[in-house]
């Protein structure tokens, strides 16, 4: 068995969402997990947040807006009669949901149950399009079997137990489609897995069932070797091992979610990244194989902010940085980079909600300065550390200011901490010289 995602763009439209049929319709069972159709997740964030702000005439407009979008669609994808009644009834039935869900006060677990329903009619409305075609389909809720534990991981036992379950219950199924992103949490409330999660899901739906393979199917093929939006001439990569496509997501490449492979890289279950556009691209096939040496790909993460914390009382006080890190963990807020001197330890966070106590808990044991709007940019790739060439890569950057340089935590990362503001440079220079110029880093 295979377990397939299409993300947004894929189901965004019936000309995708045709597309997504030819491309799952061959005879074989597979598993089929959708993203919210494009532009729906945005809407329904929106639509909180005016709740939120207490702007509920304005969420009852863009509730409307949203009503029309969907009606539209069912007219434009379905044309069995029967089919289009059902379709309707259960459109209506979300947003009259939405509206009511408006007057309520705001609250988090009152956010997840709006941007749920993206995902519930992407689902709904795909199967009616495939049963019209006399497809084998069942919907599996994932609200049914998908949880999360009181660390927010995956409930793994309870996940792998409902499934099975559910469809050894429709086991003459030919397709099974489910949605990602959503879950419940560990006190059974509507939850889900952040942006991005339909991958996650996939994956731990994968795990779940041992099956052979987890593809990815978006508008891309697959990783690239430098970020597209960015930098001219990129090329997809062919092959990536587990390690190096862990470090590319999380630092910044977009095509998957950070935490996709860490579900199936201890079963050993390949991850192929598809373009559902061009779905005879060869993607990118990620597994626990190495190939090659040296640099394959660049990538680059915003909304970063340093911190450097500096005291004479460091200098050979073995308990310092316990302590530094200690406020760290106080206030649950992970840590990208770190660097440290004789007297004093930059370090990088991507989530500054904590940001305010946490300078004040370190200000009572040392000088501390903040610097905002930084990114990093991560080069990747196996053993890169090692790679002879790789050390000339540095001359390049006589023009761009390097706040931090991360080298030697891991064989396959080697990141720069940059102001945001010189990025877009850095990725165009570290693409002439890594991958254009021949002449200088030539990779094994």
């Amino acid at each position: 068995m295979l377990v397939l995602k299409f993300g947004g763009t894929s189901v965004g439209s019936v000309e995708n969402m045709t597309r997504v049929k030819n491309i799952i319709i061959d005879g074989e069972k597979k598993v089929v997990v959708l993203s919210a159709m494009s532009g729906t997740t945005n809407a329904l964030v929106t639509i909180s947040e005016c709740i939120k702000n207490g702007e509920l005439e304005q969420a009852v407009l863009k509730i409307e807006a949203l009503h029309d979008t969907y009606k539209k669609t069912v007219s434009n994808l379905i044309s069995n009669p029967f089919l289009v009644i059902e379709a309707k009834a259960y459109v209506n039935t979300i947003f009259l949901g939405l509206r009511v869900l408006s007057n309520t006060s705001y609250s988090v677990l009152l956010h997840n149950k709006i941007v749920a329903q993206g995902e519930l009619l992407s689902t709904f409305l795909f199967s009616q399009f495939l049963f019209q075609d006399k497809i084998k389909v069942a919907l599996l809720p994932a609200l049914d079997f998908m949880k999360t534990d009181k660390n927010n991981d995956p409930d793994d036992l309870y996940i792998k137990q409902n499934l099975n379950k559910i469809l050894d219950e429709v086991s003459d199924a030919d397709i099974y489609i489910t949605q990602g992103f959503i879950c419940l949490d560990a006190e059974g409330n509507i939850s889900n897995l952040q942006r991005g999660g339909s991958d996650y899901t996939a994956t731990i739906i994968g795990a779940a069932l041992e099956v052979d393979e987890v593809q990815i199917w978006t508008d891309i093929d697959g990783f690239h070797n430098n970020d597209p939006r960015f930098v001219d001439n990129t090329r997809a990569i062919s092959n990536l091992s587990f390690d190096e496509a862990a470090e590319l997501a999380y630092f910044g490449a977009k095509v998957l979610h950070p935490q996709t492979v860490m579900p199936v890289r201890a079963l050993n279950i390949p991850v192929r990244l598809k373009n559902t556009m061009s779905p005879e691209a060869f993607g990118t096939l990620i597994t626990h194989h190495t190939h090659g040496e040296g640099i394959k790909a660049i990538a680059a993460k915003e909304g970063i902010t340093a911190i450097k914390i500096k005291s004479a009382r460091m200098l050979q006080a073995h308990g310092f940085l316990k302590k530094v890190f200690e406020v760290f963990e106080t206030f649950e807020t992970a840590i990208d980079m770190v660097t440290t001197s004789e007297i004093a330890v930059s370090l990088t966070i991507d989530d500054d909600t904590h940001l305010e106590v946490i300078v004040a808990a370190l200000k009572k044991i040392a000088h501390v300065e903040v610097d905002d709007f930084m990114s990093i940019v991560c080069l990747v790739g196996n053993n890169i550390i090692y790679h002879p060439d790789t050390p000339q890569l540095f001359q390049i950057l006589q023009d761009v200011h390097v706040r931090m340089i991360a080298y030697g935590g891991s064989n396959n990362n080697i990141s720069l901490l940059v102001n945001t503001s010189d990025k877009q440079e850095t990725l165009r220079k570290l693409q002439r010289y890594v991958f254009e110029n021949t002449d200088h880093l030539v990779l094994s």
